[in-house]
């Protein structure tokens, strides 16, 4: 056994809840370790994963210091935390500060710190999950007039589209070969349609040239004086691209649109 597997086998493990909830301290270590001995690991794995994230609490402590310490341009390492840590009645049962000193001993590579963030950011969303699952099956077991079936139904929707939309606004550096392929992608896709268009066609030609037809990134916003003929537009744009839809092969590879879409319109001034 190497000098790096014995140092991670003498890092002390807590022990285990009797319905123990999905986690692993391991990775939870080791990316720690990695922060602590390279802080430019924090910028690579900080939009993926929180303190909240990690599943002991000293761990949550450990990340929540350094990271204030990157974020203030200072040096986080086991000796700058180590007074932080003095009175931590969590690390001292887990070795006191010479705790720090074995987590960066047991560091990971810095290029695999994002599947270890990764890692740990799953886990958490699934102990989310089996909370929210028991709350919403206890309040379920539990009658009681205050609460009907009705609004335990929103709660939990609201609740689970909270859960569902973490991290999805958030999105760490790209690099800049994905950045050109995606450029080269949408360069191909406006070569093979017939306008040669980079979005899809509204079907109304003078539209088209000042936005280059739409894109997935868009939101347009169409503003105007009342009975100008909003509804009117966006109604027709809606008709010429439902007209147009072609399915098929594009050009990554994928089955999709290559012509037109399929279109959902909502209007709050019609019946259903």
């Amino acid at each position: 056994m190497n000098d790096v597997a014995k140092i991670r086998a003498d890092l002390p493990t807590p022990p285990a809840e009797t319905d123990s909830l999905p986690h692993n301290i391991e990775a939870e270590q080791q990316l720690l370790g990695a922060i602590l001995t390279n802080n430019d690991v924090y910028d690579r794995i900080a939009s993926t994963v929180k303190s909240e994230h990690f599943y002991d609490p000293v761990h949550q402590r450990i990340y929540e210091k350094s990271a204030a310490r990157i974020q203030k341009n200072a040096l986080a390492s086991p000796v700058t935390l180590k007074p932080f840590f003095e009175d931590d009645d969590g690390l001292k049962e887990l070795g006191g500060p010479a705790y720090l000193v074995r987590l960066a001993g047991a560091a990971i590579s810095a290029y695999a710190a994002r599947d270890y963030a990764q890692m740990i950011y799953d886990l958490a969303v699934r102990r989310e999950l089996i909370s929210l699952g028991k709350d919403i099956s206890a309040r379920a077991a539990k009658v009681d007039m205050a609460s009907e079936p009705r609004e335990q139904i929103t709660d939990a929707e609201q609740r689970l589209y909270k859960l569902g939309e973490q991290g999805v606004a958030e999105r760490g550096f790209q690099s800049f070969l994905k950045a050109v392929t995606d450029a080269v992608n949408v360069a191909n896709a406006a070569y093979q349609r017939g306008g040669g268009l980079a979005g899809i066609s509204t079907g109304l030609t003078d539209l088209d040239k000042k936005l280059g037809g739409l894109h997935e990134s868009d939101l347009l916003i169409l503003a105007g004086r009342p009975s100008m003929g909003k509804t009117s537009l966006a109604t027709n744009i809606a008709f010429n691209i439902a007209k147009a839809y072609k399915r098929g092969r594009k050009p990554d590879g994928h089955e999709g649109a290559v012509e037109g879409g399929v279109v959902g319109f909502f209007s709050l001034e019609m019946s259903a």
